[in-house]
C-alpha cells in the first residue's frame, strides 16, 4: 500500500508518520521533512525552521515526554494549507506544564545544559499551540 497524501475537503492534505519512541527514529523524521520539502516545493527559508524545530519537538516527546520507551509511539501529523504547514506532533507521556517552562535566555539559566527546545520551537514556527496537556504540540509555518 502506498503511503499517498489524503485530501480533505477543505483542499488540504495530511500525512501522518509514527515512530517507536528511539532516539535514532529522528533520522526518519528528517528524511520525512526532506520529502515533504521537495514534494511540495518548500522555500529553502523556511525549511531550515521546520527542521529544527520538528526535530527538537519529535525529540522531546521522545525523551520528555515517552522517557524512550520503545513500547510507546510519537506521531508526526502533518497539514499543507493553502497559505501554511502545519505540523503536530504527539507523545504517550503524561504531559508538561507548558505555561511555566524557563526562559533559557536569563542570566540564571544561560549555563545549563538543556531547556532552550520550547525556546526555539517558539521562535522558528509562527504559530505554537500546545494541546492536551502537553502532550502535543502543534507548529505552524506560513509558506506565503
Amino acid at each position: 500500500m502506498e503511503n499517498k497524501p489524503t485530501h480533505i475537503a477543505n483542499k488540504m492534505e495530511s500525512i501522518s508518520l509514527q515512530i517507536p519512541s528511539l532516539p535514532e527514529n529522528i533520522r526518519i523524521v528528517e528524511s520525512f521533512i526532506d520529502n515533504v520539502k521537495e514534494q511540495y516545493n518548500i522555500d529553502d527559508d523556511i525549511y531550515g525552521n521546520i527542521l529544527i524545530a520538528i526535530t527538537e519537538a519529535v525529540n522531546n516527546a521522545i525523551q520528555h515526554g515517552n522517557k524512550c520507551n520503545p513500547s510507546k509511539n510519537v506521531v508526526l501529523s502533518l497539514q499543507l494549507m493553502d497559505d501554511a504547514v502545519r505540523f503536530t506532533v504527539k507523545d504517550e507521556g503524561v504531559g508538561f506544564d507548558f505555561h511555566h517552562i524557563p526562559d533559557p535566555v536569563s542570566p540564571e539559566n544561560l549555563d545549563k545544559i538543556g531547556g532552550r527546545g520550547v525556546f526555539l520551537i517558539k521562535h522558528l514556527a509562527d504559530e505554537v499551540h500546545f494541546k492536551d496537556s502537553g502532550r502535543e504540540v502543534e507548529m505552524i509555518f506560513y509558506v506565503n
